[in-house]
């Protein structure tokens, strides 16, 4: 179902599905691959993406790597610098971030993330594991302030 490219270890990538259905859209969904922004995203997590919004400090955003512009990424943005963004991932023990890349231009960020979707399970089957899936499955993705802050004295 899905195709990569270039796929850089510890980066969460969208599949090319994600490219080719955006095309013109407004909003569209992106699937997460790898570990970079957990615990807030966590591999097989689905989101909904709107496309040409505004980066904001705090917010997650999909874009283009610079280096491998066919390879999309999701990231934090944690604050404005000259040039563009400086992003950061949520877990930094998996890199593939600014500090790797340095600032990210504002013409290779595509849009904002603003609802992650978290996919049933398939050993999700007792009444207790459903419950919990129904409360957490979906939750909105608004720009953290306190992880801005503490991300950018990285």
């Amino acid at each position: 179902m899905e195709e990569r490219t270039g796929e850089v270890p510890g980066m969460p990538e969208l599949s090319q599905e994600t490219e080719r259905g955006r095309a013109g859209a407004l909003f569209g969904l992106a699937e997460v691959t790898g570990p970079s922004m957990v615990p807030t995203l966590r591999h097989g997590d689905r989101l909904l993406v709107q496309y040409g919004a505004a980066a904001r400090p705090g917010g997650i955003v999909v874009l283009r790597h610079p280096f491998q512009q066919d390879l999309l990424v999701v990231k934090r943005a944690v604050e404005r610098r000259e040039g563009g963004w400086w992003v950061l991932g949520d877990n930094p023990y998996a890199g593939g971030d600014s500090t790797d890349y340095g600032v990210v231009p504002d013409e290779l960020i595509l849009g904002r993330a603003l609802l992650r979707y978290r996919p049933l399970a398939g050993g999700q089957r007792s009444p207790a594991a459903l419950a919990r899936w129904i409360f957490s499955a979906a939750r909105p993705l608004l720009p953290v302030r306190s992880a801005s802050r503490r991300l950018r004295a990285r």
